[in-house]
């Protein structure tokens, strides 16, 4: 086995951090609406300090007409109302910060709400100062400028008919695309920055930032089989978007002590060593998503719409590759669900009575010792499931309500029933029905009618249950990461890749001063041989979640985490 003799990791207090997800419609609601809110996040602070968390990241709570559930904003500094006020945000953040958590907010910049008052002045007319704060283009021969195709289905762009032009809108036609290249819109996102910052806020995570920056020539994209085209190559890492992210460091991110992380989808590897560089210049780290998309082995019926499951050893393959590229050269996101992916439990592991539990803790193992800050979505510390859509009426997510449109109704590519499979599958609502909190009624989320109906299991499935038992899942998380607290090698370890042609064994080696840290997670529900341990001699168990585990085999959904030798002083 290698050992570790790579320059020490420079570090830093976001890199030791373990962050938690509040997606705030949906974590707990104090008013009785059915709507998360503020107040609600408040009053659960107390479970987020018990679980052992450092880092609240809160999905956007700006002022929105809730298009896109709140990634659609009309004002950057105020509250939207369904989430209470600006006193209810600076009672949050003060409570936080007495407890030793902090708060990173959502940064949403690459498009506004269409209730903007910069758009709705933009749309004014072609004189308007404002005009230039988004993209506008004339059509071609009575079409759209291009063929893109927005990543809600139908046109990137649409029609205004008061000034004959159209807007450019990568999602929802209400998120017209902010122009970065104009100076004037990048000194506004900076001033609203510091705004935040000068609260207190402790970092941002950042939508969409890899698409902040398009290619001018604005050419058509290669076709897809639904006849649109994909605008990726043009708008995704585009020409200048390194240009600005150094520009926003310099005027903004250089000034504070904060955590910042880039959703950046379609990244490649090359890209991600820029983006989140190592001398600090631009970010501190980007998620990336090869992991969660198609290339896992999911396969795919239409577009992102499929019934499938990942497969370890392709799920394995590009873990362990973003690992071994990244090391030494930019920081690792560590995480399997979020508020737009469908439940980890459900989609990489077994969510049925027999096997939630092991194989919900197995994939907590298999992602909490790897090199890079894990993120955490509310509820997947207790092992929350998909929940289970009988009709389009179950659905609120735009791009559920869009998708069914477009390929049911209209283009009829599949049917009903084929389309709420792929929903229960990976649809985002799975992620977004409310926190499971107890056995009372709708999982003491609301005393009113929620937003999003809970999954019906929460009478088996909730915090209340979970946090009284030791043997639970929030129990093991709670573990993980004081493990992560209390050992260095979780955190600046090498990585080692092994058994990597194992069809069954996803297992790997952190190395750090004389010690060496062996993880093996078995990914099925049948026993399988392992010679890992047996043949290393004695070590420290980590920890496992089996108790009565076989010398030389994995139990079905088997982790273990095996720390070998002592620290050097």
């Amino acid at each position: 086995m290698q050992e570790n003799t790579a320059q020490k990791e420079p570090r830093a207090w976001w890199k030791e951090a373990v962050i938690y997800q509040i997606y705030p419609r949906s974590f707990m609601d104090a008013n009785g609406d059915g709507i998360g809110d503020l107040a609600g996040i408040t009053s659960r602070l107390p479970y987020l300090r018990e679980l052992g968390v450092d880092v609240l990241w809160l999905s956007p709570i700006y002022a929105s007409p809730n298009d896109d559930n709140g990634y659609d904003i009309s004002d950057y500094r105020a509250i939207m109302e369904d989430f209470g006020t600006m006193a209810d945000f600076d009672a949050l953040l003060a409570a936080a910060h007495r407890m030793g958590l902090k708060i990173v907010m959502d940064l949403v910049v690459n498009h506004t709400s269409d209730e903007h008052p910069w758009f709705i002045e933009s749309r004014r007319a072609k004189e308007s100062p404002y005009r230039d704060y988004y993209i506008w283009r004339p059509g071609k021969a009575g079409k759209e400028p291009n063929n893109w195709e927005s990543c809600f289905s139908g046109s990137a762009w649409q029609y205004d008919a008061a000034t004959d032009e159209y807007y450019l809108h990568l999602f929802s036609k209400k998120q017209p695309d902010l122009n970065w290249e104009n100076p004037k819109v990048r000194d506004e996102v900076y001033d609203l920055m510091k705004f935040w910052c000068d609260k207190g806020i402790d970092g941002f995570r950042m939508d969409v930032i890899s698409m902040i920056s398009k290619d001018q020539r604005f050419p058509d994209g290669p076709v897809k089989p639904d006849g649109y085209g994909d605008f990726s190559p043009y708008c995704v890492s585009g020409p200048r978007v390194h240009e600005f992210l150094q520009e926003m460091n310099r005027r903004v991110l250089s000034h504070y002590d904060l955590l910042t992380v880039g959703e950046a989808a379609g990244v490649t590897i090359e890209e991600a060593k820029k983006y989140a560089r190592s001398d600090g210049k631009e970010l501190g780290m980007v998620f990336q998503f090869e992991h969660v998309g198609e290339g896992n082995g999911k396969g795919s019926i239409i577009e992102k719409w499929t019934t499938g499951k990942p497969e370890m050893p392709k799920v394995r393959a590009i873990l362990n590759k973003w690992q071994r590229e990244l090391a030494g050269c930019a920081w690792n996101s560590l995480y399997l669900d979020n508020h737009d992916q469908p439940r980890c439990v459900s989609m990489f592991g077994n969510d049925s009575p027999k096997w939630r539990v092991r194989s919900a803790k197995m994939l907590a193992t298999c992602l909490h010792m790897q090199k890079g800050t894990p993120y955490i979505y509310q509820g997947e510390e207790l092992g929350m499931t998909n929940t289970r859509f009988h009709s389009l009426a179950d659905c609120r997510d735009l791009e559920e309500i869009n998708a069914w449109h477009q390929y049911v109704d209209e283009q009829k590519r599949v049917s009903p029933e084929t389309m709420l499979a792929c929903f229960n599958n990976v649809a985002r609502d799975n992620a977004r029905t409310p926190m499971q909190w107890d056995a009372s009624e709708n999982a003491g989320f609301t005393t009113g009618t929620p937003w999003l109906a809970v999954n019906p299991n929460y009478r088996e499935i909730n915090a209340a249950a979970e946090t009284g038992d030791p043997d639970s899942v929030y129990a093991y998380y709670k573990k993980l990461i004081a493990l992560r607290h209390t050992h260095e090698i979780i955190v600046y370890g090498t990585f080692e890749p092994l058994l990597e042609d194992d069809p069954a064994i996803y297992a790997y080696a952190r190395h750090l001063d004389g010690q060496t840290l062996l993880v093996a997670c078995n990914w099925t529900d049948h026993e399988v041989p392992c010679t890992l341990f047996s043949d290393r001699g004695e070590g420290e168990e980590l920890i496992s979640n089996v108790k009565t585990e076989k010398e030389r085999t994995l139990a079905p959904y088997e982790a273990r985490a095996v720390l070998y030798g002592k620290a050097e002083a």
